[in-house]
């Protein structure tokens, strides 16, 4: 499970960096594009104004002559869309209309400064005028913001998401209303055009929301994010179901081998007795029959005895199944961590426990230590524990509980497996460590023995209880490490 979640967070925190850098790759995209339009635009408004001041030099240097049919300053407005207007001002005249007096002040400044000036600026209502300071004849041009580029060559159009506008002495004409309120990211972009008589500001603002974020690519980020992190943890469920079977495997065989060695010790007493019972009867039959004269009768009950404790070898013989060798675990020992011992065992029958729904818990301390024959060891455990599956597939689901507990007692570990199955029955308690002796069906009643045997031959023991308020629980002993 602990590692089940932590695959998964780190499935999310690769997947949210990889869609935070996609997201911000775009953001950044966005705000490079944003920033190429506002300085064409910026570049586009700066040539509009300098084209002005040069519109305005040029008539002024022109000068031409007086008379009706000498105004060709008059048909520039067809010529340029952004001039609503041309004024001039002969020698000894003064300037027409109600913006007399300020186009008069802006001729001054521009005898003044030698440039073309400011006049009655009216942001509001998009226009002002520019005037340059000639002699004999002044010019004037009305400017309209609002065309101060042509649609065709303008880079925020009016429907779009960016906003631009120009602004004079916190005045402010819009050119494109954009969007530029809700929740997102903002991209700002200020700068003077360069013209000094035009002393105009573009202000260009873009607002991007969340979702103009590039969701798709970021969704196929975390789906391939999710897609590789199912792959490895696939992976890692193969290579531990692969680790499980060949640890189970492995037991397996050394459990065989070391069932051998019961059947072996129980085939040496156990036969004995009718071996040497069948040698001297026939050899005794055999005395008999050289007599003179034999006698038949006694030679004959001789062999009848011979072949009844034949038939017992054969019966003996008759009970004994695969058999595996137990080895010689005494001057094997060494110091094993328990815990992590009994995680390991835990481990080979985790799809066992998962089957049952039963949650083994170990209650050991980290640093408790044992001397032991690891395979022995290992070999103790997994029979105890499997034992008890078997027991708690006996009761309800609900009521399964499986203990692993060790303790240090003076010198010794004691481990106790605990479960809250059927229990052991009082009459079966005494012959539980029996060879032979099974209360499962089609077990071989070896499983026990063996254990105990084990734990007797790295200096131990192992016995059995009942566990309150039901259940059993086996005790192994061992010397603890240093």
């Amino acid at each position: 499970m602990r590692r089940t979640l932590t695959l998964i967070a780190a499935a999310v925190l690769l997947a949210a960096a990889g869609s935070a850098w996609i997201a911000r790759g775009a953001l950044a995209d966005r705000r490079a594009a944003f920033e190429t339009d506002a300085r064409i635009a910026h570049r586009l408004l700066s040539q509009r104004a300098v084209q002005h001041e040069a519109i305005l030099a040029t008539l002024a240097l022109l000068q031409p002559g007086g008379g009706a049919e000498a105004r060709p300053e008059e048909r520039l407005p067809a010529l340029y869309p952004q001039v609503q207007q041309v004024l001039r001002r002969d020698r000894d005249d003064t300037w027409p209309g109600n913006e007399a007096a300020a186009l008069a002040a802006a001729e001054a400044a521009s005898r003044t400064a030698r440039r073309a000036a400011l006049a009655a600026v009216d942001v509001e209502r998009g226009r002002f005028w520019l005037v340059q300071a000639a002699l004999p004849t002044s010019y004037a041009l009305r400017i309209d913001l609002d065309a101060f580029v042509p649609a065709g060559e303008w880079t925020f159009p009016r429907d779009g998401a960016a906003r631009a506008a120009l602004e004079h002495e916190g005045r402010v004409r819009l050119l494109a209303p954009g969007r530029v309120d809700g929740a997102g990211w903002r991209f700002d972009f200020a700068k003077h055009l360069a013209a000094e008589s035009q002393p105009f500001d573009l202000q260009a603002t873009l607002r991007v929301g969340w979702g103009e974020l590039p969701w798709a690519a970021m969704a196929a980020w975390s789906a391939a994010v999710a897609l590789g992190v199912a792959g490895i943890a696939a992976w890692q469920r193969q290579r531990t179901e692969r680790r499980r079977a060949q640890e189970l495997l492995r037991l397996g065989q050394v459990g065989r081998l070391n069932a051998l060695g019961e059947l072996a010790a129980g085939m040496a007493h156990e036969l004995n007795q009718p071996l040497t019972a069948v040698l001297a009867n026939v050899q005794a039959a055999e005395r008999l029959l050289a007599d003179e004269p034999p006698e038949t009768d006694t030679a004959r009950g001789a062999m009848a005895q011979a072949v009844a404790q034949a038939r017992r070898a054969s019966e003996v013989l008759a009970r004994l199944r695969r058999t595996v060798e137990r080895p010689e675990v005494g001057a094997a020992l060494q110091p094993l961590a328990l815990g992590a011992a009994l995680k390991r065992a835990l481990d080979l029958v985790e799809p066992e426990c998962r089957r049952l729904g039963v949650a083994p818990r170990i209650d050991c301390e980290a640093t408790l230590a044992l001397q032991a024959e690891p395979v022995a060891f290992e070999q103790i455990v997994h029979n105890l524990i499997s034992n008890a599956l078997h027991a708690l597939a006996e009761v309800p689901a609900g009521e399964r509980t499986l203990v692993l507990q060790a303790r240090a007692e003076g010198e010794d570990v004691v481990l106790a497996v605990r479960d809250s199955g059927p229990g052991i029955a009082p009459e079966v308690l005494p012959r539980l460590f029996e060879p032979f002796f099974s209360t499962r069906r089609g077990g071989l009643g070896l499983g026990l023995s063996l254990c105990e045997t084990l734990a007797a031959g790295m200096g131990g023991s192992l016995v059995a209880a009942h566990a309150a308020p039901r259940g059993a629980e086996f005790r192994l002993t061992l010397k603890g490490a240093r």
